[in-house]
């Protein structure tokens, strides 16, 4: 049975990540900093689907506690199949509203962390010639908010640059960029989400279901929904001038 390595997996996508993993028949390592809501989750997981549920508490801000996560996804006798980078935190709409702390936190988190567990994940992968490794970016990388844009930005650029890299070994990468999804995230960053219309919205189990897809597919860049779709293409091909105004205009919405 394969394994899916998880982390941000307490709550949000990852916790819809394992719930639609389990469901597929997949083992699991849960990664977090809460014990509490991990070792809920696992009972939960394990009666219903099932599936064999490991937990590893830890904060990938620490460097000693990444080594620790990164060893597991290696592990050649607990070979992970499937590498969910998807723990992450938001930031405000303002690069100066944030102290020096919170960014460097988050750089830590969504980029140096996903860069060095997929990695680890992608070579071995890569020697045993099969694997997939699914890093959760944003459409945010196609606009200009603050830091969480550049984070997500160098998600994106990164899993695509990996990509390349493996392509022809067996191994996938994937990089997640969906729209506004209704979790807990926007609440727990403290960010106004009131002045978005409900169809903009996506729900946690569309974006997973749809990732999960692409993923198996070998799909580099996986945007969930058609109305996603088509705001991407457009910021894509809009003049940079363009995205920058839309963006002060989004920032100031929010507001």
């Amino acid at each position: 049975m394969s394994t899916a390595l998880i982390t941000g997996a307490s709550a949000g996508l990852g916790a819809a990540f394992a719930t639609a993993c389990a469901a597929r028949g997949l083992d699991l390592v849960l990664v977090a900093r809460d014990a509490g809501r991990l070792d809920a989750m696992a009972t939960e997981l394990s009666q219903t689907h099932g599936v064999a549920v490991e937990v590893l508490v830890a904060d990938l801000g620490q460097v000693d506690q990444l080594a620790l996560v990164a060893a597991r996804v290696v592990d050649p006798q607990q070979q992970v199949e499937l590498l969910i980078n998807n723990a992450g935190f938001g930031l405000a709409n303002h690069v100066l509203s944030d102290s020096l702390s919170d960014h460097r936190r988050a750089l830590d988190v969504m980029c140096l962390a996903v860069a060095e567990l997929s990695c680890a994940a992608g070579r071995a992968m890569r020697e045993r010639g099969h694997g997939r490794i699914l890093n959760v970016a944003s459409l945010s990388a196609w606009v200009t908010q603050g830091n969480y844009s550049a984070v997500k930005s160098w998600v994106k650029v990164f899993s695509e640059g990996l990509a390349n890299e493996l392509a022809g070994t067996g191994v996938s990468v994937t990089a997640l960029c969906p729209g506004w999804v209704r979790t807990e995230f926007h609440e727990r960053a403290g960010i106004a989400v009131s002045g978005i219309p409900d169809w903009i919205w996506v729900d946690a189990q569309t974006c997973v279901t749809k990732a999960l897809a692409d993923a198996e597919r070998g799909k580099v860049i996986s945007v969930p929904t058609l109305r996603w779709k088509l705001a991407a293409f457009g910021l894509g091909v809009l003049p940079r001038p363009v995205v920058r105004w839309l963006s002060r205009k989004l920032t100031q919405s929010r507001n």
